[in-house]
């Protein structure tokens, strides 16, 4: 089983957008971060691919979508402010198949730390980037590899 947990690329400022935040789009840069992901995920092995609704989280993963002919499943699960809970439920439905999981920056750290509770080793203080990877490989316990790939043509 291996769990891709990726951030939202670049999707410029809340405060600089009119509108719900939920419809806030990826800018340029987050378009490209989004079509960077690509090579990263050339021979990563996943059956779904599940985003919270929000617009930016979508749009970082269609390209990823497009390229492996999958659809992009929204789940309430993965938005802002959801509870481990929910998520936690969401990767058990998951456990026995790849799935990508593309979220924010409260539910990413959340998530990795709740993971780090069941005896995954993260070496360091987990980092989310806007754009970046998480690839837990293997149970969720402390023979589970785990590696961190950075945002795609940051800049």
């Amino acid at each position: 089983m291996t769990i891709f947990l990726v951030r939202h690329a670049k999707a410029g400022s809340r405060s600089q957008f009119d509108g719900a935040d939920w419809l806030r789009p990826l800018t340029p840069p987050g378009q490209q971060q989004a079509r960077g992901l690509l090579p990263l995920f050339k021979r990563a092995k996943f059956e779904h691919i599940i985003s919270s609704p929000y617009v930016r989280c979508m749009e970082t993963v269609v390209p990823l979508a497009s390229h492996h002919q999958l659809a992009v499943e929204p789940h309430d699960a993965l938005s802002e402010g959801a509870s481990i809970t929910q998520v936690m439920e969401l990767v058990e439905q998951h456990i026995h198949t790849g799935v990508v999981l593309c979220s924010h920056g409260d539910i990413i750290p959340m998530t990795l730390e709740h993971f780090a509770t069941l005896g995954v080793k993260i070496d360091a203080i987990p980092r989310c980037e806007k754009g970046s990877t998480w690839v837990i490989d293997g149970a969720l316990n402390r023979s589970a590899k785990v590696e961190y790939w950075s945002p795609p043509l940051d800049s």
